[in-house]
């Protein structure tokens, strides 16, 4: 295989797992296991927002090639990080050809995601749980999991809209208050705190912190602060939004 066709392989696998959540050593990890399969020596530089490599070949190092991808968007796709890691570890033993290594990658690029009902229900229970352990009633979790639910299908209608994802997280935050209010208030007596906090639980950066831990203790000292920082703004537009709620009820309710 050419040089530029390993690294093309080894660029979209590492762009489906930088796109799916993965950690930045992973990432990295996968490419140089693609590269070697094929015979290619790289060097990768991958950070949350970037992946850049340059490979040559072992038997001609002038036949050099750099390639670099933009990453726009990040979710959370535990099942293709576990197919890519499958795969790159499975050219260890048998290369597959660059048009079907390909055709498998983009495939499952553009597979479909967990169908919307079953995410729907997920976002539905975690609330629901989490208002119960924070000290609520079943009918606060009740409550609690259908503003989350609200919230996520808002949220996946709103995700093709370009706005800031922090403004959209301060948004949905003021949402949830707004509506643990109004229940409360016009519909049945909730404790609000619970309510609340089991509602916007689907927003926290759980993800990305767990990572930015992982990426620091790996010495990815770069994409941990990243992952951090990126992290500690998404809390904070929760807080905030949240906050702006409970200022309104104390002095206009």
């Amino acid at each position: 295989m050419e040089v530029k066709e390993a690294l093309d392989v080894a660029l979209l696998s590492g762009e489906i797992l930088l796109t799916s959540g993965s950690e930045i050593y992973r990432v990295e990890d996968t490419i140089d296991r693609i590269c070697n399969a094929y015979g290619i020596k790289s060097e990768c530089f991958v950070t949350p927002t970037g992946i850049f490599i340059s490979g040559w070949s072992k038997d001609n190092p002038k036949e050099s090639v750099s390639l670099v991808k933009r990453i726009k968007s990040r979710t959370i796709n535990l099942h293709s990080i576990e197919i890519i890691n499958t795969f790159s570890r499975s050219l260890q033993t048998k290369k597959v050809p660059y048009d079907e290594a390909m055709k498998l990658l983009r495939g499952m690029e553009n597979a479909p995601y967990f169908p919307f009902y079953r995410r729907l229900i997920a976002s539905g229970v975690t609330s629901l749980a989490y208002a119960m352990l924070f000290g609520g009633t079943a009918v606060n979790g009740i409550v609690a999991g259908i503003i989350s639910m609200l919230i996520y299908a808002s949220r996946d209608k709103m995700s093709r809209v370009s706005l800031s994802p922090f403004f959209l997280d301060f948004v949905w935050s003021f949402i949830a208050g707004l509506m643990a209010i109004f229940a409360n208030r016009f519909i049945i007596p909730i404790d609000i705190n619970s309510v609340i906090v089991g509602s916007i639980i689907i927003l926290f950066p759980g993800l990305a912190i767990t990572n930015g831990i992982r990426d620091a203790l790996y010495g990815d000292i770069l994409s941990s602060q990243a992952r951090l920082t990126e992290a500690l703004f998404t809390v904070t537009a929760i807080g905030v939004g949240v906050g702006i709620v409970l200022l309104l009820m104390k002095y206009w309710m």
